[in-house]
């Protein structure tokens, strides 16, 4: 089957195009950049200087032509637009930005400050959070892939909701991400000097995730709350660390715990559960599909920690999409992400 990539230059884009040249049913159709246009792949990431494709301007016919499906690895805004078009092609759309995650217009333009897609086409796509719809994407011709932070939360928190073993009113998410999580572009606050030796809080006051974080724990969970939510940009190049705070219902043990998290993740081949103290690190997972969980019920508070950490540029957005076009065309779900976690 042939692909698309349109924003194949960004850091999500250029893993993607790592990843599908490895995948066994994949072939790259067509590599979409606008900031590199005409030039060769090599030439803008010289690690890849092996693979000879060039690079192409956007054309809605060229992408159309080159491939049954596309991936979109592009800024917000930007999908929102082209995706009904090619859908209507019959074209499979997997958009990793955040333009089809929120069923609601409103609240996009409300957190993201754009205009959303048509409602029909909102309504349309397909939630990607692949442990927790694999149902739907199966029959999915438009797939939201999720953002990287709610991957990593939502992954940790859905099972202690759905089992109805915490209060929703006390979830605290405390989040911290690699600088690749805040795109290629050159920006003051990502330079080495400023970055380097540093932990910065930032959108304190309302990160545009917080919105598909709940919004998640309403479709899978049935649950409805309002989460604080808090992310930190540090040191580091790649990955994410959520931890997630919430009071216990009451009688609830470790053991019970570990038990939860067995039976909804059995079947998962990319989430791995970690046996009471142990917890997991970013580095554990980085350049892989991971997610690997652990928690701590502390008894003397009453209170239950989860740690879930990810790769973001893997689990959180391209390994993901990759995940679920497998499921989406009936592959064997680790296809193409069977490699190991690079370490150290």
């Amino acid at each position: 089957m042939k692909v698309v990539i349109v924003g194949s230059t960004g850091y999500s884009g250029i893993e993607l195009v790592r990843l599908c040249e490895q995948h066994p049913h994949i072939e790259i159709g067509a590599l979409i950049s606008t900031s590199a246009g005409g030039e060769t792949l090599g030439e803008v990431y010289p690690h890849l200087s092996h693979v000879h494709d060039s690079l192409s301007e956007w054309s809605l016919d060229l992408i159309a032509s080159s491939g049954e499906v596309v991936f979109f690895a592009t800024p917000a805004g930007v999908s929102s637009q082209w995706v009904p078009r090619l859908a209507e092609r019959g074209l499979i759309c997997i958009d990793l930005s955040g333009d089809f995650r929120l069923t609601d217009p409103g609240e996009y333009r409300s957190w993201y400050g754009r205009e959303p897609a048509e409602p029909r086409y909102l309504e349309q796509a397909v939630y990607g959070l692949s442990e927790w719809n694999r149902e739907a994407i199966r029959e999915a011709s438009v797939v939201a892939n999720p953002g990287c932070y709610p991957t990593a939360a939502l992954t940790g928190l859905l099972p202690l909701l759905a089992e109805n073993v915490i209060d929703p009113g006390t979830v605290v998410i405390d989040a911290k991400s690699g600088v690749s999580g805040a795109g290629r572009s050159a920006k003051v606050p990502l330079l080495f000097a400023e970055v380097n030796e540093n932990v910065r809080p930032y959108k304190v006051d309302g990160h545009q995730h917080i919105p598909e974080i709940e919004l998640g724990c309403r479709r899978f969970a049935g649950v409805d709350l309002r989460v604080s939510f808090t992310p930190h940009l540090i040191p580091m190049s790649r990955g994410i660390c959520c931890t997630v705070y919430a009071a216990l219902t009451g009688g609830v043990t470790t053991d019970d715990i570990q038990a939860l998290y067995r039976e909804h993740y059995d079947e998962a081949p990319f989430v791995r559960l970690r046996g009471p103290g142990q917890w997991p690190q970013t580095k554990d997972v980085t350049g892989s599909n991971f997610c690997d969980i652990g928690f701590h019920v502390d008894e003397r508070t009453g209170r239950v920690v989860v740690l879930s950490v990810i790769d973001n540029l893997m689990k959180g957005a391209s390994g993901q999409a990759l995940q679920n076009l497998n499921i989406r065309m009936g592959w064997p779900e680790t296809a193409g992400l069977t490699g190991s976690p690079v370490y150290p």
